[in-house]
């Protein structure tokens, strides 16, 4: 294993966390979340994520087992060993695709939202059927309230909650299918602009109406989106369909400057960096064909979560994540602002070792990045 100094390495990187940029950090801070993805490999069983959703007592096992070793391995426990308890679980709350009809459905490994209209006229149809929508009986389940009240008896305190959404273009896609998004950016742009304008409202009623609900200081600051397939607009498309609802939904929900104004989206935008930066993100997590560099140049004050590839990591292959590493680091100065992660999902075959070898990248590199 790669040598690292593990009790500097996480009080280095506790403090650097607080603010990337400040340039009395001693090293820059790693974000790399392992996550349940990847208990499997690392633990040598079969890999079945729907499991740990069926059976909790196998998700705590898995979790404890793998804690272990990322404590041998990296120096501290990396999974909450809670997070499939039935009893801990937050009353669930219908997520918007729903509320556009899409069917909820578990599909080669993940749960996925399934099409639910395919002509205009059927999403003419479904576009009328949400603008008649009683959003509180929609989100809110008859048993929700008592479920609440039965979480906060057993924890003595209410669930935390994210404002964090998949973003306006994969949500579209969702609803009515890739290729119809863009014929209908194309053909239809009267009805493109009711679309969108039917999810920009929604998604801020939606989350107007969780705050009245569910009370404001229930819900993480901030807002964020999960847009893989903003890619596939061209800056013409994006500007008239998913621009106006970032820049809508930010300002309802993150207008000052410190909020969180967060957007993951794992593909190459790189034509759509100009845009995105006019939204006010001031944190990414972009594609790895996209360089720290070149997200700094659009994005002069974003911190930037990336931008170790996600299949490079997962390839274990020690010496090349250390130098994607290295790089992405030298990249990030002198202007910092770089938390290291990948640019995008962890996945299940990525090792605790080349999470070391992350760290120990990280901290040897430390002088020159002082």
């Amino acid at each position: 294993m790669q040598s690292v100094d593990l009790e500097r390495f996480w009080l280095d990187n506790d403090r650097a966390s607080k603010d990337p940029f400040s340039p009395e950090n001693p090293q820059p801070p790693m974000a790399i979340d392992m996550g349940y993805e990847c208990v499997f490999a690392e633990l040598g069983e079969p890999y079945d994520p729907l499991r740990l959703e069926r059976e909790p007592t196998f998700a705590r096992d898995m979790a404890r087992a793998y804690n272990r070793r990322a404590v041998a391995i990296v120096g501290r426990p990396l999974l909450n060993e809670d997070a499939y308890d039935p009893d801990r679980q937050a009353p669930r709350l219908k997520d918007i695709a729903e509320i556009f009809g899409c069917p909820r459905q578990w599909h080669a490994g993940s749960w996925w939202h399934m099409q639910a209209a395919s002509s205009p006229g059927e999403l003419e149809a479904l576009l009328d059927r949400v603008d008649r929508v009683d959003l509180r009986s929609e989100i809110f389940s008859p048993e929700w309230q008592a479920r609440e009240r039965q979480y906060y008896q057993r924890l003595g305190r209410h669930p935390r909650r994210g404002r964090d959404i998949r973003g306006p273009v994969t949500l579209a896609t969702s609803v009515y299918g890739t290729e119809n998004l863009i014929y209908l950016l194309v053909d239809q742009p009267e009805l493109a602009a009711r679309f969108r304008d039917t999810i920009r409202r929604v998604i801020i009623d939606y989350f107007s109406l969780c705050e009245e609900v569910c009370g404001v200081e229930s819900f993480w600051p901030g807002f964020s989106f999960r847009d893989d397939n903003c890619a596939l607009l061209t800056p013409d498309m994006y500007a008239c369909f998913g621009q106006p609802i970032l820049k809508a939904v930010f300002e309802r929900f993150a207008p000052g400057p410190a909020d969180r104004r967060y957007q993951h989206s794992d593909s190459d935008m790189g034509h759509l960096l100009s845009l995105l930066a006019e939204t006010g993100l001031n944190a990414v997590n972009f594609g790895p064909n996209l360089t720290v560099t070149q997200v700094r140049e659009a994005m002069p004050g974003a911190v930037i979560y990336g931008q170790l590839a996600p299949f490079t990591f997962m390839s274990n292959d020690e010496e090349a994540i250390m130098a994607e590493v290295r790089w992405d680091c030298r990249q990030a100065l002198p202007r910092r602002g770089l938390c290291v992660s990948t640019a995008g999902s962890v996945n299940n075959g990525t090792k605790l070792t080349s999470l070391r070898a992350v760290m120990h990248a990280i901290q040897a590199g430390a002088p020159d990045y002082r």
